[in-house]
């Protein structure tokens, strides 16, 4: 091999390695910025779904990062129930609470809102399969257990236009007021196809064109809630 081309190789060689490493860095440093920007988004989704003013009538954010985090601190505090027994789980926090559990809902997270020291609403999520992915979300009841503050949902792929319309505040805002217990009772809700029946206090109006898409949040959100039941049983009693 000639002197010019082991010079050649040689540079390829580091401006390879430089690039690789490079991309490396760049590539953790996007990771860690994404990561963090995924929990922003849902406290800011936990904070909606409480009633709190963190975006406007087109689904916006309008409360900064700071902002965000002032609200958790004073108001909410997070535990988590095992699914099994409805019990909350003393000295287990959410983000310790691994992926495939959270995922088998296994381990339930459970955000509580205090005021004064008392806990006067409760938040928790909810998934399942709309038409073409997974939908998540979170649900807000008041402090009568039964009652919805607020719903949003925030992760999903489903068709723009139609089923994508489960994020937009329109659709978000027919929940608010619905109930979801009855007398002590787990009620069966629905998203309707089509306009829900006035008398009806649990369902909601129905996006056109967007069937399944109900269908699926039908389904979930009835499961969750059963799942929950345990919990909210036991505060009834109480």
């Amino acid at each position: 091999m000639q002197k010019d081309d082991k010079r050649v190789l040689t540079f390829a060689t580091l401006v390879c390695v430089t690039s690789s490493l490079l991309l490396s860095a760049a590539a953790s440093s996007l990771r860690n910025r994404q990561e963090n920007n995924i929990i922003l988004d849902r406290k800011i989704n936990v904070l909606q779904a409480f009633g709190e003013e963190v975006k406007d009538e087109r689904g916006r954010k309008i409360a900064s990062a700071d902002r965000v985090q002032e609200l958790f601190n004073q108001f909410i505090t997070e535990v988590v129930l095992d699914a099994a027994t409805g019990e909350i789980i003393d000295g287990l926090a959410v983000a310790d609470v691994s992926e495939s559990d959270l995922e088998q809902k296994n381990k339930l997270p459970l955000f509580l809102w205090n005021e004064d020291g008392e806990v006067t609403r409760y938040a928790f999520p909810i998934s399942g399969r709309g038409l073409w992915s997974t939908i998540r979300g979170f649900v807000a009841l008041d402090r009568d257990l039964a009652t919805i503050l607020g719903v949003t949902f925030y992760d999903h792929g489903e068709t723009p236009g139609l089923g994508a319309e489960i994020d937009r505040p329109w659709f978000q805002n027919n929940f608010v007021g619905k109930r979801l217990w009855e007398d002590g009772e787990l009620l069966s809700f629905k998203v309707w196809k089509g306009a829900a029946p006035d008398d009806h206090t649990h369902a909601v109006d129905g996006i056109s064109g967007a069937t399944i898409t109900g269908n699926g949040v039908t389904q979930f959100l009835n499961e969750d809630m059963a799942r929950y039941d345990k919990f909210f049983r036991t505060i009834r009693e109480t």
